[in-house]
């Protein structure tokens, strides 16, 4: 059986400005919900804190933990549902990062139970220190960082032959970042400013396949970010691995349109490149659609049946695929065409 038909012939790149409109809406409400929100909402992993779970035996109301952990000095704990209502789970939030001993549980279960009327188990305690949380923070936004910049040498090696200026401008990029940061230069900004000057760099270096490469990566990121600050979602180790993966998977679906636009470029060297591009995304159309429904039976198994704990992971994924596949459809390629075009007429 043949899921997409020999000769397909859809007309991807003809719809590319409508795609950049898309795209550039989505951007842009992601970049102001997490202004809004004053920056993504941080999970104790990379605020610091402490977070503790909690299981009842019978339904409770959040009022009445509240009324319990206002008895420990609690009051500015933030108590939330885990799981399944009728799991009766609870995650507590709190700024503190010392002091949980045998002696701080017991008095807990005590006053939760007598708060309650109900029998309370506590699950598990996590501390994390706020320098361990900044530490974390800027090292998640380094991985990000140089997994960006190892793919861009990769690509460009790849499709354009040349490793050795992708390598020095890759290598020059990270001893700037690694010398300006020991200057306690902000991440954020230091890491958002050398994205800029990695994309102006390709450019004016004419590493076109790199630079479609990296500008689709950014945008399943930043979307994705996006959406995890619109549901208000915390941000946590597992939500970078999960972004880490997403610029995999999607990087994935990138390199096999490009190398089908290598072999095409061979074989109708006459045509224009609107053309060859659009014949290769759907010659490989079938692939892209079958791994992506195949990816997403998985992590939507473990978004509906995987637990609370790797809910969000499974939610990121989810997220990540669909965009991905979208991004190496509609923005690596057509950003290929518009820097040729362009470079053309310049």
């Amino acid at each position: 059986m043949q899921f997409i038909k020999p000769g397909t012939n859809i007309d991807f790149t003809g719809k590319r400005k409508i795609a950049y409109f898309l795209s550039a809406c989505m951007i842009i409400i992601s970049i102001f919900s997490v202004i809004l929100h004053g920056g993504p909402r941080y999970g104790i992993d990379f605020a610091g804190g402490s977070l503790i779970q909690i299981k009842f035996f019978e339904p409770v109301q959040i009022d009445d933990i509240t009324s319990g952990l206002s008895q420990l000095n609690l009051d500015r704990a933030s108590v939330q549902r885990f799981g399944d209502r009728e799991d009766n789970e609870y995650l507590i939030r709190t700024d503190i990062t010392e002091g949980y001993d045998e002696t701080f549980s017991g008095q807990l279960q005590t006053l939760l139970k007598e708060s309650t009327n109900s029998e309370v188990e506590i699950r598990r305690i996590e501390m994390v220190g706020p320098q361990v949380g900044q530490d974390l923070r800027e090292k998640a936004l380094f991985a990000m960082f140089f997994a960006l910049l190892f793919i861009t040498i990769y690509i460009s090696g790849r499709f354009e032959l040349k490793w050795f200026v992708s390598g020095g401008v890759a290598a020059a990029l990270i001893s700037a970042v690694y010398i300006l940061s020991v200057f306690n230069v902000s991440i954020p900004f230091l890491i958002l400013a050398a994205l800029i000057v990695t994309l102006v760099l390709f450019w004016f270096l004419e590493l076109k396949y790199a630079m479609g490469a990296i500008v689709a990566l950014i945008h399943d990121v930043v979307i994705t970010v996006g959406i995890f600050s619109i549901f208000d979602i915390e941000f946590t180790l597992p939500i970078i691995a999960a972004l880490l993966t997403i610029m995999g998977y999607s990087l994935n679906d990138t390199i096999v349109v490009f190398d089908r636009i290598r072999e095409n470029l061979r074989k109708y060297h006459k045509k224009p490149l609107e053309f060859i591009l659009n014949r290769s995304i759907n010659d490989t159309l079938a692939r892209t659609i079958l791994t992506a429904l195949t990816t997403l039976t998985v992590v939507l198994c473990l978004l509906f049946f995987g637990g609370g704990i790797i809910h969000d992971f499974a939610f990121a994924m989810t997220i990540g695929v669909i965009i991905g596949t979208y991004s190496s459809i509609y923005v690596a390629s057509p950003i290929l065409l518009a820097y040729t075009s362009k470079r053309k007429k310049t």
